[in-house]
């Protein structure tokens, strides 16, 4: 997956006033012996050398996981060039600071032996900073998919924030943004399965369209023992969805065979909208019941429909 690298207006805005340049990733000097500030090109800020170890990672850092190939990638990449953009960061008071920006880098220059980093201090009240280091890693960092939705329900909570107003601010659609909210909504193992890559968000959307708990548990079963793709899950999570309590076949399972498109078309739709879809007619007319568990959901759908 490609990195994002660009911060977007909204965190722009946090982190520095109008007439602040963005943190793009242009080299920055070493300082020489016995430099301790280095002025801050295009700005006239001051960038100050503080030591890795009084860095802190923010309490709100959605990011838990770090590649260590690629951690140790940009630790060689560091050690050749140095640090390219500096830390962004908050005066703890107690001779810590907390970084707002700029974490992987930091854990990067640590393995790299550097015993100083270039960090921009900057004075934000708790609020702000959290939402800058959420912002920071939604819009330029690969977070798998449950620590993106984390850091997108940390920062609606904490900022009161809505889905509109999130999308608009990390400059994502609010469809987006409304799905990967539903991921929380999944089972804590299944959750831990997405984390980790062992299933797709494919395969949480379709588990996410069965309501039954139980049938939910087995069709991630089938899953994860590599049996279904997305694709076969979407058409099973439909199927199970069509089965009475009982067991027994649903009137849908006992009419005769359509024909092939229209269960193609009923795929499709399932896959879109991640959620049960029925089709009934003919090649030429019918009618779509389209399946929806709460209000949030029904707002989901009707962004994803072009609302």
């Amino acid at each position: 997956m490609a990195r994002k690298t660009g911060l977007g207006k909204g965190l722009d805005a946090l982190l520095y006033n109008n007439d602040d340049t963005d943190l793009h990733d242009s080299p920055v000097e070493q300082p020489g012996a016995g430099e301790t500030f280095i002025p801050a090109k295009e700005t006239g800020r001051n960038i100050v050398q503080l030591p890795v170890d009084k860095l802190v990672p923010s309490p709100g850092q959605p990011r838990k996981n770090f590649d260590e190939t690629e951690m140790k990638e940009l630790a060689d990449s560091i050690t050749e060039y140095g640090i390219i953009q500096p830390i962004i960061a908050a005066n703890a008071g107690d001779g810590a600071y907390i970084i707002i920006a700029g974490e992987r880098r930091t854990r990067a220059a640590a393995l790299a032996g550097l015993e100083t980093v270039p960090v921009i201090v900057r004075d934000y009240t708790d609020q702000k900073r959290l939402e800058i280091s959420l912002i920071e890693n939604i819009q330029r960092s690969d977070l798998n998919p449950i620590e993106e939705a984390a850091a997108f329900k940390n920062l609606m909570d904490f900022s009161g924030l809505s889905q509109d107003e999130l999308a608009a601010r990390i400059g994502k659609n609010r469809s987006t943004v409304a799905n990967a909210l539903r991921l929380l909504k999944l089972p804590a193992e299944i959750q831990k399965s997405i984390e980790q890559g062992a299933i797709s968000s494919g395969h949480a959307r379709a588990l996410l369209s069965v309501t039954n708990a139980r049938a939910r548990e087995k069709l991630f079963r089938e899953i994860t023992a590599g049996e279904l793709s997305v694709r076969e899950a979407e058409k099973r999570a439909a199927a199970i969805n069509d089965e009475k309590n009982d067991g027994k076949e649903t009137k849908s399972a006992k009419t005769k065979k359509r024909p092939a498109e229209m269960d193609a078309m009923t795929e499709k739709f399932i896959g879109r909208l991640g959620t049960k879809v029925v089709i009934e007619g003919n090649l030429h007319k019918g009618r779509i019941h389209i399946d929806y568990y709460s209000m949030e959901d029904l707002e989901r759908l009707y962004e994803i429909l072009g609302g």
